[in-house]
């Protein structure tokens, strides 16, 4: 169960991967993430993204850098040669779209996200098909808080 540190609640998030089930937020089908920041000054968030399918997720695209470090599994982006693993740290540069696959060998892959701006999903041309920002992932957690006892409120405590 999410908790924090007495002297600084809204700095740390305990249990960043969480045993309670109800804190990753679906995404797709066997896909979800797992909130720890949400920073709507400046449209940054972090999170842990969890896969357990293989095949594609999503051809997208982000006007700001990303970071990621593997926790568990592997993926890799089907515009690149390598592959990254449980330990290893990826830099996603500002407007480069890429398709991030999951091979079907990997059980399990949970990486964790700092993202800033937005993440455009683009089709096979380049063209826009959705996005996500902080305030959609704040409306999309809050709304699955509800549905699953842990209240509307309980995203509130991941926003900046």
């Amino acid at each position: 169960m999410q908790t924090t540190h007495p002297l600084s609640p809204r700095q740390i998030v305990t249990e960043a991967v969480p045993s309670d089930e109800r804190v990753w937020v679906p995404q797709a089908p066997n896909v979800w993430f797992r909130p720890l920041m949400l920073n709507t000054l400046n449209g940054q968030w972090c999170n842990l993204l969890r896969v357990r399918r293989a095949g594609i997720l999503s051809r997208h695209r982000h006007p700001a850098p990303v970071h990621g470090f593997v926790l568990k599994g592997s993926w890799r982006y089907i515009e690149h040669d390598w592959i990254a693993r449980a330990g290893d740290y990826v830099f996603e540069p500002p407007g480069e779209t890429h398709t991030l696959m999951v091979d079907q060998d990997v059980d399990e892959m949970i990486t964790f996200f700092n993202i800033s701006g937005c993440m455009y999903y683009v089709d096979d041309q380049g063209r826009n098909t959705g996005y996500e920002d902080v305030f959609t992932k704040i409306d999309m957690c809050r709304a699955h808080y509800t549905g699953n006892g842990l209240g509307a409120d309980y995203i509130d405590r991941f926003v900046r």
